[in-house]
């Protein structure tokens, strides 16, 4: 008779993105609180919590734009804590910003042409850009759709665009992770469909494994195969979108019973 053995628990190999005990504060408030996370390769990782929670605070020291005061922070098998945000956009994670960062004054495919030379070494973002890199600006309008617009002042186009514009401008550094804050926010509804799609199909075919914060519950319960839920700095639940939808603590922190 054969014993059934458990499945095999993931390794650390896994593993893109790791927390440990990380802290953030801003003089007597704390605003992250020793919180640990993972992210393994190939998931969609959601992060909810309530206003002021800490979830873009904890982006800000994953990304290096704010130093944690204690903890580690680990990218695949590297710790990353206290290195510059240059240096960790260079070892493969892009960001996306609640508010887009978009150059305004600039056609749209001029946008993508820059975030590509901005990720390149300094001397590069005086040159001419190669055929590749028009190439890869030219694919990517098309895959958001933007391609009609690629002529347009970025500064006319509708905030929803810019997000989508702001999308294939992380993707121009061909990023192996990318962290998205609020990706949701402020679209149509018909768009958010769209950005959706785009989501799955950059997670699947371009392998590109995300980390996102988002208030839309709806739009994070579809998209997340696990979420993170933050409330007052702390991490209070992990799981699956079933299991954070019923989570007393989660529903505890919207509602303001805690």
């Amino acid at each position: 008779m054969t014993t059934q053995q458990a499945p095999p628990e993931k390794t650390d190999a896994e593993t893109v993105i790791r927390t440990e005990n990380v802290t953030k504060r801003f003089g007597g408030l704390v605003a992250v609180d020793s919180v640990d996370m993972h992210v393994d390769h190939g998931e969609i990782v959601g992060l909810i919590g309530p206003n002021g929670a800490g979830k873009s605070t904890l982006f800000n020291c994953i990304t290096g734009t704010l130093p944690a005061d204690e903890g580690h922070i680990h990218l695949r098998d590297e710790e990353i804590t206290g290195w510059p945000e240059h240096r960790i956009a260079g070892a493969g994670l892009g960001r996306m910003f609640q508010q887009t960062r978009v150059y305004r004054e600039m056609s749209v495919r001029e946008n993508l042409i820059a975030s590509a030379q901005r990720n390149n070494r300094f001397l590069a973002q005086f040159r001419r850009p190669d055929e590749a890199t028009l190439d890869r600006a030219d694919e990517l309008l098309a895959y958001v759709d933007l391609d009609g617009l690629a002529d347009v002042r970025a500064g006319r186009m509708s905030f929803g665009q810019q997000k989508l514009l702001e999308f294939a401008m992380a993707l121009m550094a061909d990023p192996e992770i990318l962290l998205m804050d609020e990706p949701a926010g402020g679209i149509n509804p018909s768009m958010i469909e769209q950005l959706l799609d785009y989501i799955r199909e950059t997670n699947t075919e371009e392998d590109v494994t995300i980390l996102l914060i988002e208030h839309n519950m709806d739009f994070v319960m579809e998209i997340a195969d696990r979420i993170y839920a933050l409330a007052h700095g702390e991490r209070i639940a992990e799981g699956t979108p079933e299991e954070i939808q019923s989570d007393e603590r989660v529903l505890d922190a919207y509602l303001g019973r805690e």
